[in-house]
């Protein structure tokens, strides 16, 4: 997917810096929803992929190199809210651990830096979706329907 610019029809009204430029650059990011044993769901963050057009190419970036992904666990299909927050990047967590000086609790660091989420139920929407920053510091987002699933 690209997305082409509006501004292609100013012709040559623009001066040539990266924001007049007429292609953006698209990722999708791989999650997988999975259900828990109790009906409960949770996705797996798996990693990016990202789309140049300039030479039609798809690049993959793992989970590992995912910089943050967010989780709208009822997702209306307008507004995401964040329910969770995950930060693969474990070198970050490190220097926030080093800077608290000991004043963190570590199973919690580690939940947080995950590439699964927590479970959560089905909400009102049957919907999720899981925003993620790719390693370009573009947002991307995937949407699960949980009304397929059941």
């Amino acid at each position: 997917m690209a997305h082409i610019n509006p501004d292609v029809a100013m012709g040559d009204l623009l001066k040539g810096t990266p924001s007049t430029q007429l292609f953006t650059v698209f990722g999708m990011p791989r999650t997988q929803l999975k259900e828990t044993a109790n009906g409960e769901y949770y996705i797996k963050m798996e990693g990016v992929d990202i789309y140049n057009p300039v030479d039609n190419t798809v690049s993959s970036a793992g989970a590992d190199r995912v910089a943050a992904w967010f989780v709208d666990s009822d997702y209306d299909g307008r507004t995401f809210c964040i329910t969770q927050a995950f930060f693969p990047d474990k070198s970050a967590w490190n220097k926030i651990a080093r800077a608290l000086k000991g004043v963190i609790d570590a199973d919690s660091f580690e939940k947080f830096s995950s590439t699964e989420s927590l479970p959560f139920p089905i909400g009102e929407h049957a919907s999720v979706a899981v925003k993620v920053i790719d390693p370009r510091g573009n947002e991307v987002m995937r949407v699960h329907n949980l009304k397929a699933q059941y």
